[in-house]
């Protein structure tokens, strides 16, 4: 742009495309930057199970050449392994001089964000929930309506966790059940038929994937290489909508730029900026910062100069094998390679837990070979007769039982440390014991030693470094995500989030966003005004 943009949006993930479209579809001059390292290898196409009998190329996109999928191997995320999400990650810490201590820190400088290579898990927070925020919740809800309605959702039943999830008035049906689900949930609803304890509420996964045609993306075909990205464009990725964006034409995007350093001058952000062409300065009547809580969280404690260590939230989760013997030896069939059932429990009279299940055969058999107490070649053998009969759990608790901060130091990288408070392993061992139980009374068993806790930050959950308050202080951000000390800047990902509960949190980070860039196209426009 020639001309000063009137909002800068640092970030092109699920924040960064969401801040953008109230303020284009006002009319505002908007730049979008981000440090555009897209994946370059091609998703495999066709029926997963196919594939792993017919393709004998099937090694570069579930090794990888350079084995992508073997290297790293400590108890992270399989998908952070997967040989099409490479470039995702990569460089994310070395370029936004992130440090972590006993801390997994992850972000992406790819378009699209970490949106390419999510579960697509949405919940809406409840309104009780919603009342730590600082703005009116009925702001947020109607946030909520426009972001679903935009991205496309599914998994709408009437089940025990339509309350729980919020989203069905913009959802379609679900995906459909593989064997081994459908039997869970068929025993789940004949025990609460008949008054039985059970223990879980359990229902349908609701989802950021199509189960209907939206414009050119297509809908859910259960052919299972969910993990390596969907040809169909069925899954949600900021990408769909960054492609919406740049047919706007008061919205420019420029890849590949990453911001250094945001300063001031003459009243105004101005953000130093590195790409291939060499280094530039870009300025702006706002800065919006949507880069990730972790890049965000330096680019505003640099701008700051604020060098106190910082608290920041983030999940506690685990993960499990849960046989199902009633299944034990069918024939593996295509099936959707994310979440179909989830779950809800308390833990505690104020502790709850939330997980989902997954078809354990669409994910590679090494993830499971690492993990159980058994020599490789025949562990091997026992995963392959197994998993057909298996799902894979997950579970996560509330952010604020991790004890994780970050740090701007002297030389302004950011330091993130963490550890679980001293009630994590306790509450997750209790969850094992509860799970166990009620999945028992479901016919099916949690593998034992198979119940794993993440190391912190593992989630990927992380919120809350520079959280909305109304008291302002310097680190704090105000209700429309303003930061206190320099306040023509605004923070609309992760790192504004006052809470994170147990639920899934990307669909709360896009409504927030939509929030902040309404707020802003109201300012910016009274401005305007106000010059004229």
């Amino acid at each position: 742009m020639s001309e000063i943009a009137d909002v800068l949006v640092v970030g092109s993930g699920p924040a960064g495309v969401s801040v953008a479209f109230p303020l284009v579809e006002a009319g505002l001059k908007v730049l979008m930057v981000d440090g555009g390292k897209p994946t370059t290898q091609p998703l495999p196409g066709g029926n997963y199970e196919e594939l792993c009998l017919q393709d004998r190329e099937q090694w570069r996109w579930k090794t990888g050449i350079d084995e992508t999928s073997l290297s790293d191997a400590d108890n992270r995320s399989p998908k952070l392994r997967i040989p099409t999400h490479a470039g995702v990650f990569e460089d994310f810490s070395s370029c936004n001089r992130i440090i972590s201590k006993d801390f997994v820190a992850i972000g992406s400088l790819a378009p699209g964000g970490l949106s390419n290579a999510w579960g697509c898990g949405v919940s809406r927070l409840s309104l009780r929930e919603l009342s730590a925020f600082p703005c009116d919740p009925m702001d947020m809800e109607r946030s909520y309506d426009a972001v679903s309605a935009r991205i496309g959702l599914s998994g709408a039943e009437d089940d025990d966790l339509a309350d729980y999830f919020r989203v069905d008035a913009f959802a379609t049906n679900p995906v459909a059940l593989d064997p081994l689900q459908e039997q869970l949930k068929r025993r789940y609803d004949a025990r609460k038929e008949r008054g039985a304890e059970i223990g879980i509420a359990l229902g349908r996964s609701r989802l950021a994937v199509l189960t209907e045609q939206k414009g050119q993306r297509h809908a859910c075909d259960s052919l299972g290489t969910c993990m390596w990205g969907c040809n169909r464009r069925a899954m949600y990725s900021a990408l769909e909508d960054l492609r919406t964006l740049r047919s706007f034409r008061n919205f420019s995007y420029e890849p590949g730029r990453r911001v250094e350093q945001l300063g001031q001058a003459n009243g105004l952000p101005v953000a130093s900026t590195t790409s291939a062409a060499g280094p530039s300065t870009l300025k702006a009547r706002r800065v919006v910062l949507a880069a990730g809580t972790l890049a965000t969280s330096r680019l505003a404690l640099q701008r700051l100069e604020h060098k106190s260590v910082r608290p920041m939230l983030s999940s506690p989760t685990a993960a499990f094998l849960l046989f199902v013997p009633g299944i034990f030896g069918r024939n593996r069939s295509p099936a959707f390679g994310l979440s179909q059932l989830s779950y809800t429990f308390p833990i505690t009279a104020s502790i709850s837990g939330f997980g989902s299940l997954t078809d354990a055969s669409n994910i590679p058999v090494p993830e499971f070979v690492r993990n159980i107490p058994i020599a490789p070649r025949y562990a091997i053998d026992t995963m392959a007769v197994l998993l057909s009969s298996c799902a894979v759990g997950n579970l996560f608790l509330p952010g604020n039982l991790t004890k994780s901060s970050v740090r701007l130091t002297a030389d302004h990288h950011l330091e993130v440390s963490g550890r679980y408070s001293d009630t994590v392993i306790p509450l997750m061992d209790k969850a094992r014991r509860m799970l166990n139980k009620s999945f028992r009374r479901l016919g099916s068993v949690v593998v034992p030693q198979s119940f794993t806790i993440g190391a912190p930050g593992s989630d990927i959950h992380y919120c809350g470094t520079l959280p909305m308050k109304l008291k302002k202080t310097v680190g704090n951000t105000g209700p429309h995500g303003e930061l206190y000390g320099a306040e023509k800047i605004r923070i609309a990902d992760g790192a504004c989030l006052p809470i994170l509960t147990e639920k899934s949190h990307t669909l709360t980070i896009m409504a927030n966003a939509d929030r902040i860039g309404r707020n802003l196209v109201a300012e910016l426009t009274s401005e305007k005004t106000s010059r004229s």
